[in-house]
């Protein structure tokens, strides 16, 4: 049987409505939706899956419902498989989730025809980073990332001290409130907000950016994709964490060191041939409107 994921976002009241009405279109074209006990909750009955366990079923493809943090968190849960994701913007920017809910049924008409030929969708490939938290000489921790991991200080209003080396070498130290490293499609998200720059989805590189550092001369610094950043805990104020695409955190201690690569693993986004990424810069960030 062929099977499609559905991954949803909580307290989306029209998603009572629209779930019934998907399963039933993709049920008429021979697919067997599988839900997350979120999608299932809108549904009143059926069998869930949870997200973590969702890519052991093989689904050709996954529907997200939601904003661009439930992409997020489908992205990391399907990190090891490439399965295509279709994500349908119900939230309120919808940056990486750019497909509205109009333009559903013709993607899916056009990937259920077409697939991302010619005359079907477009498969966007976007880069991971991989990230190892490294206490006492091993590996005590690790994650995949599509946007980006941040090393933040605590509630206590102190600043935490980060050594920056790459291949080697001595990059910089950051006194800052934390640093950011960030993937090009994350470049649009913390790392902007933080007046880091914005990278193209396709450029291959990674983006290191200091949050707020008590430095004049300290800039955000774009290297290469294939680069090899560590980043070690140099000085902590009470409480020092680290944060994965904004959604999982642990505490991170004195001489934990952060090493951070491009991952082996990509996110292949699916949308219509009619937005370009400069179409979505302006349309949601109303970036270069005067």
């Amino acid at each position: 049987m062929r099977l499609i994921a559905i991954i949803s976002k909580p307290q989306k009241p029209e998603l009572a409505t629209v779930l019934p009405e998907l399963a039933i279109w993709l049920k008429r074209r021979g697919f067997e939706p599988i839900l997350d006990p979120i999608s299932a909750s809108y549904m009143g009955s059926g069998e869930t899956v949870p997200r973590h366990l969702m890519h052991l079923h093989a689904p050709e493809l996954v529907i997200v419902l939601g904003g661009d943090g439930t992409l997020l968190a489908a992205a990391r849960a399907f990190a090891r498989t490439q399965t295509p994701i279709l994500s349908v913007n119900l939230g309120s920017l919808g940056f990486l989730a750019e497909v509205p809910l109009a333009e559903m049924y013709p993607t899916l008409e056009l990937w259920c025809q077409d697939g991302c030929g010619e005359n079907g969708c477009v498969m966007d490939e976007r880069a991971m980073l991989h990230v190892e938290v490294r206490r006492e000489g091993l590996v005590h921790r690790e994650f995949e990332a599509l946007n980006d991991v941040v090393i933040t200080k605590g509630t206590i209003a102190r600043m935490v001290n980060i050594l920056v080396r790459m291949g080697g070498q001595n990059v910089a130290q950051f006194r800052a409130d934390g640093v950011i490293v960030s993937t090009p499609t994350g470049s649009t998200a913390y790392n902007l907000a933080a007046n880091g720059p914005i990278l193209a989805p396709d450029i291959d590189g990674m983006i290191i950016t200091a949050v707020c550092p008590h430095q004049l001369t300290v800039r955000p610094l774009v290297v290469r994709g294939d680069a090899e950043i560590t980043l070690s805990i140099e000085g902590v104020p009470e409480q020092v964490f680290l944060t994965v695409d904004g959604q999982e955190a642990i505490e991170l201690r004195l001489g934990d060191e952060l090493y951070c690569c491009r991952s082996q693993y990509i996110i292949r986004l699916l949308r219509m041939r009619n937005n370009s990424f400069f179409d979505v810069l302006r349309a949601k960030l109303k970036w270069s409107e005067i």
